[in-house]
């Protein structure tokens, strides 16, 4: 395991000081001593309220962020376990989203191609959601299997005829499935990693799920865009973890998986694929585009901590510009809206301390958000067709990642002379 020693002078800013009580690197285990970012107390994100529950207790617990001086794998300590966030009242459901399932789409149609899957293959989903992707890969005819912790997310998918087991994905999980004769040629995770607590359980169910020559794909935000284009609402409770692509090499080659590919994708503000296999599988060669990147990444510094520290100042600064932004406007009284209920957005809200005195609601497309109150700063979630009720003069897009698509269902405010905003890289009017 790759060490850096430069960092030796530098400040410990975990200030713990009985060593009984210092987080540890979910994994590597070392201790924990260097901060990414402290971005205060937060609810759960996705923790969406009823009318019913504003008025009761509502827990927020850090969201402090360490880096790995060892692995370097920034990650978030886990206070809320992961069925008190991932049960049958989660709301978030990927088929929501149509630029999202058209990238599924076409990533069916290109593994399909690529490796030839038949219906004598079998794929495998954790944290299959609602059957957003495996329904494709159902249409062409190949056998799915979907794994999903949130019971309700799952049962639209088998409502769908998509086969979904209801349960955690890790170890145990896999020798089950591989008494069944249930082996994997395909075993998909798209932006789950993020979400594992044992990442190390995780990563070695999925070798023992993968047939011989089998193939795992792993899509998850890539940590220099997140560091490079600030996009530091993508940090929540649920995601316990946040990835280069050379932490991800070394967290697998300790399992014995081998990454042998990778591809960058423009989902999330700047995601990367993974393509992995069995470390003994010679039919798989290291690809250029792998080693570049990962050039790319130490070039950069990705292996030195002194490229994580300093993040907070530019964190900081998107906070103050967005607020002066929204006091100027409501000053002037204008009215400002949000678009969107994502689990990012409820970040930045509650970071900035936004409520209903400078963000009057929100919409989402989503009826399982509509009627409810975002947690912490209970603003409201509406239908979309509130906005061409009120007409407001700006509209906050919370899923920047999506502007391009929510400008577009929405372009009729121009008609009111509305504008656009959004958050991530820099605060943009348009």
């Amino acid at each position: 395991m790759t060490t850096c020693l430069e960092h030796k002078d530098l400040p410990i800013v975990n200030k713990n000081s009985n060593k009984d009580d210092q987080y540890h690197c979910r994994f590597c285990s070392s201790n924990l001593k260097y901060t990414f970012v402290d971005l205060g107390m937060s609810p759960i994100a996705n923790e969406m309220l009823p009318e019913n529950k504003l008025n009761s207790m509502e827990p927020f617990y850090p969201l402090h962020v360490y880096v790995c001086d060892q692995c370097f794998l920034v990650q978030l300590p886990e206070h809320q376990n992961r069925e008190a966030i991932f049960n049958d009242h989660y709301t978030y459901f990927s088929s929501y989203s149509d630029s999202w399932l058209k990238h599924v789409k076409k990533y069916v149609d290109m593994m399909t191609k690529r490796f030839s899957y038949s219906e004598k293959s079998l794929v495998v989903e954790l944290a299959s959601n609602d059957g957003y992707l495996l329904q494709y890969f159902k249409e062409k005819n190949i056998p799915v299997l979907g794994i999903e912790p949130a019971g309700n997310a799952a049962q639209v998918a088998i409502d769908k005829g998509i086969p979904s087991l209801v349960k955690f994905f890790g170890e145990n999980t896999a020798i089950e499935l591989a008494k069944e004769k249930k082996s994997a040629d395909l075993i998909i995770a798209i932006n789950v990693l993020a979400h594992v607590p044992d990442i190390n359980d995780f990563v070695l169910g999925m070798k023992k799920l993968l047939k011989p020559t089998g193939v795992i794909n792993v899509e998850f935000p890539h940590l220099m865009s997140l560091m490079d284009f600030n996009q530091f609402d993508t940090i929540y409770h649920e995601h316990f973890s946040y990835f280069s692509l050379s932490t991800v090499n070394e967290i697998f080659r300790k399992h014995q998986l081998k990454v042998f590919d990778v591809q960058k994708l423009e989902s999330h503000g700047g995601s990367i694929r993974i393509f992995a296999t069995h470390i003994n599988n010679s039919n798989e060669l290291l690809s250029d585009n792998l080693k570049n990147l990962l050039l790319l990444e130490e070039e950069q510094g990705f292996r030195s901590i002194s490229r994580y520290l300093g993040y907070q100042d530019k964190v900081n600064s998107t906070k103050r510009k967005l607020l002066d932004f929204l006091i100027e406007e409501k000053s002037r009284g204008k009215t400002i809206v949000a678009y969107g209920a994502p689990a990012k957005g409820n970040t930045l809200l509650n970071y900035c301390g936004i409520h209903t005195d400078l963000v009057d609601y929100t919409v989402d497309k989503s009826p399982y958000k509509q009627g409810m109150y975002l947690p912490g700063v209970h603003i409201p979630v509406y239908d979309p067709k509130k906005i061409f009720e009120t007409k407001p003069d700006y509209v906050l897009i919370l899923p920047w990642n999506l502007r391009i698509e929510i400008s577009e269902q929405m372009k009729e405010i121009r008609d009111w002379s509305g504008k656009f905003v959004v958050t991530m890289p820099a605060l943009e009017i348009f």
